[in-house]
């Protein structure tokens, strides 16, 4: 590999000559090797590059940037913001927790493209644009950074996750209607208890992940707020008046997405609350995921010795030594997903109550959780939605058994003969493994159409 020389405020470093990143980006790669698989986001980047520019338009309009510096800058970040510059963001999230390493890349990468398309060569003078006076113009890490937290964070939550949990919900909604005359025996303590419709089971799913998406969709306010403007520790030191709104106007521009100013830019960068807000919901709807993906396992068990009064679709091949074995897979997909998210959320908490002062220096590995677990939710809900749920049918036989063999229809008596004798019915019904209509008329509490007419599964859902 050849090198060619970068200058920052340390001295010199020796950078790849085929890079456009300079010498702070290349000091945080050489001091950071830290994990494999943790580079930061690649929605941080693009969301960077939404930020600069519309940083650059807004400090023309303010007349501190010439024309012609706005226009190389945007054109770069037009690249950054289609993907072409992907590989030339190599840094980690175990980086310094400002992000300031992240933003530095950024405006290093600006300044050495855009000084390559006005026809310079990497390392052969000073850039037309300065990484710092130019691209960093009326900024700071401390502002810059979490606004585009916030802006990759609602982007990936608006057009990826919510669409994913609407599927999820709306599929859920059909089963539960189709299955809405299907009277089966509901459970309690994982015993037997009074009769249910399959429907009105999955209808609380439904409800579930309906209170989930509303608090989801409910956060979006507080992370539409962006700290830019507030620089260094909230008081917009170096920055013009006006600059905030001119580049959040500009943002909502580019990105077709409503931001706004943040009310108390002390409280944007020195917490985190928007993005413990938001996750709470994502950790919200995980939960409930696994409570779903459970009861649709044990109720697919078997499919012969267990509960079994639901078939699920037969996706692959269960096992490598059993033959014919079939396992529910995306529920288990689902349910390690959904737990990775919940590990997620501890440690969003813990970085976001880990704020010191004028500044939370938790702000990469807050992005990284965030983004991955907004991810992994769309995916998942996508998944279970389309490879499991669609393809539920009820086990009809299977249901109806367990309906005819439950004791607890005896609880429909109670209104009638008391709840003495009706806990006398079922225990005699269990202990001489006869029906309740047998013990029921041996006991003579009630003849063949009484019961007939008390104990109707349909009239007890």
């Amino acid at each position: 590999m050849t090198y060619r020389i970068e200058k920052d405020t340390l001295g010199s470093v020796k950078v790849p000559a085929n890079k456009y990143w300079g010498a702070q980006t290349e000091r945080s790669r050489n001091n950071f090797r830290i994990g494999s698989e943790a580079s930061m986001p690649i929605e941080i980047i693009h969301a960077f590059g939404f930020l600069k520019k519309a940083a650059a338009h807004a400090n023309f309009e303010l007349g501190i940037l010439s024309k012609k510096k706005k226009d190389m800058i945007s054109l770069v970040c037009d690249e950054i913001i289609e993907g072409k510059l992907n590989d030339q963001f190599p840094l980690v999230i175990w980086q310094t927790g400002s992000g300031t390493h992240t933003n530095m890349n950024i405006n290093e990468v600006i300044s050495n493209r855009a000084h390559v398309l006005m026809g310079g060569k990497l390392g052969s003078s000073q850039s037309f644009i300065h990484p710092n006076d130019d691209v960093n113009m009326s900024q700071s890490s401390n502002d810059t950074f979490p606004t585009a937290m916030h802006i990759a964070s609602y982007q990936k939550l608006v057009k990826k996750t919510i669409p994913s949990i609407q599927v999820i919900k709306k599929t859920l909604e059909e089963k539960s209607k189709s299955f809405n005359n299907v009277i089966k025996i509901g459970r309690t303590h994982l015993m037997d208890a009074t009769p249910i419709t399959l429907g009105q089971e999955f209808s609380g799913y439904v409800s579930q992940i309906d209170h989930g998406l509303n608090a989801l969709k409910r956060s979006l306010d507080h992370l539409s707020e962006l700290a830019i403007g507030g620089t260094a520790v909230g008081t917009g030191l170096n920055a013009p008046k006006g600059y905030d709104k001119k580049v959040t106007e500009y943002i909502c521009e580019y990105t077709r997405l409503p931001f706004k100013v943040a009310k108390n830019k002390f409280e944007a960068i020195a917490s985190h609350d928007a993005i413990v807000e938001s996750h709470g919901a994502i950790k919200q709807i995980a939960i409930s995921l696994i409570k779903i993906s459970n009861d649709i396992r044990f109720l697919s068990s078997g499919p012969r010795s267990g509960i079994g009064e639901i078939y699920i679709p037969k996706n692959e091949p269960g096992s490598s030594i059993m033959p014919g074995k079939i396992n529910p897979t995306q529920c288990e997909a689902i349910i390690m997903v959904c737990t990775q998210i919940i590990g997620n959320d501890m440690a969003i908490s813990v970085a976001g109550s880990s704020g010191n002062y004028e500044l939370n220096v938790y702000k990469p590995l807050m992005a990284y959780n965030f983004l991955q677990s907004s991810q992994l939710l769309s995916d998942a809900c996508f998944s279970f939605s389309s490879f499991c749920v669609k393809g539920i049918k009820p086990n009809y036989r299977r249901i109806k058994e367990f309906l005819e063999k439950s004791l607890m229809l005896v609880t429909a008596l109670n209104t009638h003969i008391g709840y003495e004798k009706s806990e006398k019915i079922a225990k005699y019904a269990y202990e001489n493994n006869t029906t309740l209509k047998e013990e029921a008329i041996r006991l003579g509490y009630l003849t063949v159409d009484e019961f007939e007419n008390f104990v109707n599964p349909s009239k007890m859902v």
